[in-house]
């Protein structure tokens, strides 16, 4: 795996001054009259459609229950809406197989719905984002029904085919993401083709031309529907190397597909294209999924001279997954660890780029349980996260259900998740001979579907998401942990959420403001300023369940946040989090 060290020297650690500016990790030196971009200063909230709002009692989200909740958003400080995929699809994958780039999935309602939630969002000055899939398609889809038929269709490249290896294996020993090798045999071409992700996905031949002309033009078909930017996802696959065996990492006798084809050199050619072609002249704003590019790549995806305007880095959150990306192999993380992955990233955007800061997201566990331990305060560790996401430089990214504090979910049979790779991977575990116990823990732990359970409306049937059976369980704590209880709670999570927005857009600081990191060798605190024109904020958050005494640099400051009543000056009490001016 591409990854670097997350953490530096202890003793380099030891050496920073606790309040030396210049020699404090992520220090960025910000112009103070720079003008930000109307994305910069946003809040960007994602939605998993499906389990968002259901309108109909078809049990599954769609986007009018979208343009329904478009005030709730409002008042959370959003801006901007990322929805995952819309388009038709078999669902094998819950959208990322996209069957056509164009349309809109009926099962979310029409063109005209999507219009309407267009119109109505820029009513209250919010953006719709799109999710764009274009490392692989569907199975279904009409370029690939086309190009499986024979070797000689017009589009018969436009996916990536090979002969099977003289022994008639597989052309590669690559594991792909859901378990099992990369490539299905086609019985009408007699060749593999090869999927990245489930063999429903193949990828696109992002070296043909047409392709890449296709692909473009569908993202060109949404900006003229208005939106106002993308997401890419699983952009650094895009690009192939050559087709050889990798050393197997597994019983299994593969080797994870990541390690051999992410970031493959050329790729950057592809995507000035995708820039130059689409993106340029739009006032939009653009963020690919690039786990597996490094902070020192960073100048090269992002800012003036690269692709995007930001990416999503996942160092922070592969903490628990150092050892390679399997979920049955999850290993201890130290807070310190945390702070240096983020720090690192702040300080590679610091001049060039911008930082899209998330815990959350559709493909991640619920943040109160995946960064907490199993006993800490569910409740305290949403607000605590809630504090560092929004007082962070960069773009803050709430992920449906997490402005709650949603947690996850406690099946334990395998049989009730619809994640496909929550199954795979429980699978792989068994291979590597973990008890059938063992693997039910790793995906209570990681699994995908914690974080698409129907979103909490209230106490009523379903969670007020839907009328009918929802096409997954919703959360058992629902009765308790919904909206409309957090609305009339003022020390609710949601409440909490609502006041750290509002000093957000009142804080010139913690928009424009440069970012410091505190306090770096603290494996009890995270704590960071944000300065500008002479004015700084600092966070402070206690990541135990412990009172943590305060060194005399805070304990002298003064107050203007806290996520505790009664907050005492020399010390945070568990999973505190403060703000100081």
């Amino acid at each position: 795996m591409n990854r670097r060290n997350f953490i530096k020297s202890g003793a380099a650690l030891t050496a920073l001054a606790f309040f030396y500016p210049e020699k404090i990790l992520g220090g960025a030196k910000v112009m103070a009259a720079e003008n930000l971009k109307w994305w910069q200063k946003s809040i960007v909230y994602q939605i998993y459609p499906k389990s968002f709002q259901d309108t109909t009692g078809s049990g599954t989200g769609d986007l009018n229950g979208i343009t329904q909740h478009l005030d709730y958003l409002k008042k959370l400080g959003v801006g901007a809406i990322w929805l995952t995929p819309i388009y038709p699809s078999p669902q094998v994958d819950n959208g990322y197989d996209i069957s056509d780039y164009t349309a809109i999935n009926p099962d979310f309602g029409t063109m005209k719905d999507f219009e309407k939630l267009v119109a109505e969002a820029d009513k209250r000055g919010i953006k719709i984002v799109m999710d764009l899939v274009f490392n692989h398609s569907s199975d279904k889809h009409e370029w690939f029904l086309e190009s499986k038929k024979n070797r000689t269709n017009p589009k018969a490249d436009w996916y990536i085919w090979k002969d099977a290896k003289p022994d008639g294996s597989a052309p590669t020993n690559w594991r792909c993401f859901f378990g099992g090798g990369v490539w299905t045999w086609c019985e009408e071409r007699q060749q593999y083709y090869m999927h990245t992700f489930a063999k429903e996905q193949p990828d696109l031949n992002w070296e043909n031309p047409e392709v890449r002309q296709a692909l473009f033009d569908a993202a060109k078909f949404w900006l003229d529907k208005g939106v106002g930017g993308f997401r890419i996802d699983a952009i650094p696959y895009i690009k192939k190397p050559a087709y050889v065996d990798g050393t197997p990492d597994g019983k299994d006798g593969m080797v994870a597909v990541h390690k051999m084809t992410v970031n493959t050199p050329g790729i950057l050619d592809f995507l000035h294209e995708f820039k130059d072609k689409v993106f340029a002249g739009h006032d939009i704003f653009t963020v690919g999924e690039a786990n597996g590019v490094s902070p020192e790549e960073l100048k090269y995806w992002i800012g003036e001279q690269g692709v995007f305007d930001m990416i999503f880095e996942f160092s922070h959150v592969l903490l628990p997954l150092k050892n390679g990306e399997v979920f049955c192999r999850p290993t201890e993380w130290k807070l310190t660890e945390l702070k240096q992955a983020i720090s690192e990233s702040q300080a590679a955007t610091k001049n060039n780029g911008w930082y899209p800061m998330y815990f959350e997201n559709h493909d991640r566990p619920r943040s109160p349980n995946y960064f907490f331990k199993k006993d800490a305060d569910k409740v305290k560790a949403a607000k605590a996260l809630a504090t560092i996401l929004l007082t962070m430089r960069g773009t803050p990214f709430i992920y449906e259900g997490q402005e709650l504090g949603m947690t996850n979910i406690d099946w334990d049979s395998i049989e009730m998740y619809n994640d496909i790779g929550s199954h795979t991977q429980f699978d792989f575990a068994l291979n590597e001979g973990f008890t059938v116990a063992q693997a039910m823990d790793f995906i209570k732990f990681f699994s995908r579907d914690n974080a698409r359970t129907p979103m909490q409306w209230n106490d009523k049937t379903n969670a007020g998401f839907s009328s009918g059976k929802t096409w997954l369980p919703v959360n058992d704590n629902f009765k308790t942990l919904n909206a409309a209880a957090e609305e009339k709670n003022s020390d609710s999570v949601l409440n909490w959420y609502r006041k750290l927005a509002k000093f957000r857009a009142e804080n010139i600081e913690l928009t424009h403001g440069d970012y410091k990191l505190i306090l770096p060798s603290s494996e009890e605190i995270f704590a960071f300023s944000r300065s500008v024109d002479g004015k700084t904020l600092i966070t402070a958050v206690n990541f135990t369940s412990e009172n943590v005494a305060l060194p005399l640099e805070l304990s002298n400051k003064k107050i203007v946040l806290s996520s505790e009543e009664n907050a005492d000056k020399n010390s945070l009490k568990p999973l505190e989090a403060r703000i100081y001016k």
